[in-house]
């Protein structure tokens, strides 16, 4: 009883800390960032655009243009993925809505890009932390970076500098200028408040059940793991599991342990640097077995 109240109590919390990021995030784009037309990355950059241009809502393209992108989350995230950016979003979109009317905080550019840029860095720090998301760009960039040799940090910085390009085509260079130096601000607040999302991170898990934990974090991450034989002074043979993953990705691990293993122990680790490949979907992974069988490709 005292563990589904624990449960409870902490899904409780992440919710209104879920609420309270959104929030945040809305704040910073309608008093600071949108008035000035400083563009944030991502949907979010691309639905701020639409509405300058066609005086669309931004509350209400934010929430059509991540639809496909909510979809593309759920595939490869997960359903408790799904549910909380749908959350997040909503509530986002909400206040996106209600801050419009809002004075902005102010007219000066160096002070909106600073000021716009780190309230919007914690905002989404703390979605993306809890376990949602405000832009749908970072699923597809998760799918990118699984598919190739290229990091999601650096799928989702291409997709930004397309955005800024065409926003320096519209609105001017300096516009364009202004919403880079904003986008690097808000993602080194995001590294502070979340340990950054788009930064590798390496879990060992200890556990009862390695092979079908393994087999479940490939279903939903697409991530291979590392199986080493382990013993526990106390507890006896355990297999412990290496694998690397992103920081958006270590919330669906929990949910994997919680729903495979409650005794898992788990130890999240940074990592500097990579080197070699890391096989990172099922397509890569049935290339290399047809190759150990000599099979023509």
């Amino acid at each position: 009883m005292l563990k589904v109240n624990t449960q409870s109590t902490k899904k409780f919390l992440s919710y209104v800390m879920l609420t309270f990021g959104a929030i945040l995030a809305a704040f910073a784009l309608e008093t600071f960032l949108i008035p000035n037309t400083i563009l944030d990355g991502g949907v979010t950059g691309i639905s701020i655009i639409i509405s300058k241009v066609s005086f669309l809502p931004v509350s209400l393209l934010v929430l059509i243009l991540n639809i496909p992108f909510l979809y593309i989350g759920y595939k490869n995230m997960g359903y408790h993925f799904l549910i909380r950016a749908i959350y997040s979003m909503i509530i986002f979109s909400l206040f996106l809505s209600i801050f419009q009317y809002i004075e902005p905080m102010t007219e000066q550019m160096l002070l909106a890009t600073v000021y716009g840029g780190v309230f919007l860095g914690l905002g989404v720090g703390f979605v993306i932390h809890f376990g949602g998301c405000v832009d749908g760009t970072e699923s597809i960039a998760l799918v990118v970076s699984k598919k190739t040799s290229l990091s999601v940090g650096q799928v989702v910085l291409f997709f930004n500098l397309i955005i800024f390009g065409v926003a320096g085509i519209i609105f001017g260079l300096d516009r364009a200028m202004y919403s880079l130096l904003t986008y690097f601000i808000t993602y080194k607040v995001i590294d502070f408040v979340s340990d950054g999302f788009l930064q590798l991170k390496a879990a060992l898990i200890v556990t009862n059940r390695g092979t079908d934990m393994a087999k479940e974090i490939y279903k939903r991450l697409g991530r291979t793991v590392t199986t080493i034989k382990g013993r526990g002074l106390i507890s006896g043979d355990k297999e412990v599991m290496y694998c690397v993953l992103t920081r958006i990705e270590i919330y669906e691990l929990r949910h994997i342990a919680e729903d495979m293993d409650e005794s898992a122990f788990i130890t999240i680790l940074d990592v500097s640097d990579i080197i070699g490949n890391h096989i990172k979907s099922t397509q890569r992974l049935s290339k290399n077995k047809r190759i150990r069988k000599g099979e023509d490709l």
